[in-house]
C-alpha cells in the first residue's frame, strides 16, 4: 500500500511512523521517500488500520497511485 503525506518533513517521520505502524503488525516494514512526500507499506494489516494509525500519530494520509 502506498500514502502521500503532506506534513511528512524530515527523518523523525520515518522513526516515529514505522513504530507505530508497528504496533499494529511487528513484521511490517515502511519504505520512505521523504522528497516525493511518500510511504510504501508492506503489511498483513489492512490499509485501513495503517491509515488510521499515520493519522493517529499526527501524519494523516492519502492513499497514493
Amino acid at each position: 500500500m502506498r500514502f502521500h503525506i503532506d506534513t511528512m518533513t524530515c527523518g523523525g517521520y520515518a522513526k516515529s511512523v514505522t513504530k507505530a505502524i508497528q504496533a499494529v503488525d511487528p513484521d511490517a516494514m515502511a519504505d520512505i521517500d521523504l522528497g516525493a512526500k511518500l510511504e510504501r507499506v508492506t503489511s498483513r494489516a489492512d490499509e485501513i488500520a495503517i491509515a488510521t494509525i499515520l493519522d493517529d500519530v499526527g501524519y494523516p494520509p492519502r492513499r497514493a497511485a
